[in-house]
This record gives C-alpha cells, structure tokens and sequence, in this order.
C-alpha cells in the first residue's frame, strides 16, 4: 500500500503523548470500547506506556495535515514464556480519521513489523457489540475465537467481551526468540513504514 500525500505512519515518540492522550481520552469518557474508567490517562501516563512497551513491540502513529489522527500498538498478550510468540494488539483514531484507511495502514504496517521481529500470532480483545472495531479487524484476516460474556462492568452495565486472532506467519520449528523492536534493523523498519 503507497502512502498517501495528506499523511503518514512513523514510529510513536515520547512527543506524543499528548496527541495519544487526547485521542484515547473519548473513548474512556464516553463509550464501553475501553475498559478503563475516568479519568483518562494523560500524557505523563501515556509517555510511560510509550517508553515500556517500545523497549519489545511496536508502537505506531498515524500523521495527517500535520496532526496525530491514530496509533496502533502491540503489547504482551500473557505472562508466561510459552506465550511470547503472541501480541495482543489495540487501534484508537480520531474521530476524524474514521473511513478513511488510516486503520488499515496502521494495522498493516504494525503486522508487518510485528512479522519482521518474529511472532506468530496477534489477538484482537473487542468489547461487543462494535461492528466497526469487528469489521476493521475481520476484514483484515482475524477471526473470532472466544467470547467472554460479563466479563466488564462499565457504564452501569457488564459488558461482553471477544478475542479475535490473526496468524501473522506459519509457527516456525523451532521458533527463534522474537526480536525487540529497537534490535530491529532500521532499515527494515523505515521500508515497512514507507511502504504503509
């Protein structure tokens, strides 16, 4: 996919913060697709999150007219070493930036890195129902796996939640240890962010 000339995918920094802050902000004021609760976290948080999970996984912004507009992102999917092949992986846009493929180029150029470092499988957690939040991702090649009725309460309710996955590449035997994304060689890294 070529990059369109309004925008752009890069890696995330601690400059953005902010922006990722106020993007998340909404969907933890005013809807049950986060689990977490007011007050949202706010950039000293999010530069905290930031800073943890780039140490091993991606984290991606999305740029347009010169503004941060989304980010996607991959983080442990369970504690055990067995897991550590598996992301789970989360996208928030503005909502300026809906319909407009920036979830989808986010999404492709985080699975291709996530590819490039060496897992093998990335699973998607859904408060349903979200028909847009499943369709981004089915259209993508995830599929349902389970769903964990009541597994939430927010917003005076419990709240159903789904576990999507994707099979970002066939299980290598043996499997060689995932790469940590700053170990990932920055070359690799700047083609699949062009290439998004």
């Amino acid at each position: 996919m070529s990059a369109q000339p309004d925008s752009r995918i890069r890696l995330a920094t601690a400059a953005d913060a902010t922006a990722i802050s106020a993007i998340y902000a909404p969907y933890v004021s005013y809807s049950t697709i986060t689990f977490e609760i007011d007050p949202p976290p706010d950039a000293a948080e999010f530069g905290q999150r930031l800073a943890k999970i780039g140490q091993r996984y991606p984290w991606l912004v999305a740029e347009s007219g010169g503004r941060v507009v989304g980010y996607a992102y991959a983080g442990e999917h369970r504690v055990r070493a067995a897991y550590r092949w598996n992301v789970e992986v989360g996208i928030y846009l503005d909502q300026t930036a809906h319909r407009r493929g920036i979830g989808r180029r986010l999404y492709g150029a985080l699975f291709e890195l996530l590819r490039r470092q060496g897992y093998v499988n990335a699973y998607g957690v859904i408060t349903v129902p979200n028909p847009a939040s499943v369709g981004l991702h089915e259209s993508l090649g995830f599929v349902p796996e389970a769903l964990f009725p009541k597994s939430g309460y927010k917003d005076g309710a419990w709240r159903d939640v789904g576990w999507w996955s994707l099979r970002l590449q066939p299980p290598p035997l043996p499997p060689s240890e995932p790469v940590p994304l700053p170990q990932l060689d920055p070359a690799v890294v700047a083609a699949v962010l062009e290439q998004a």
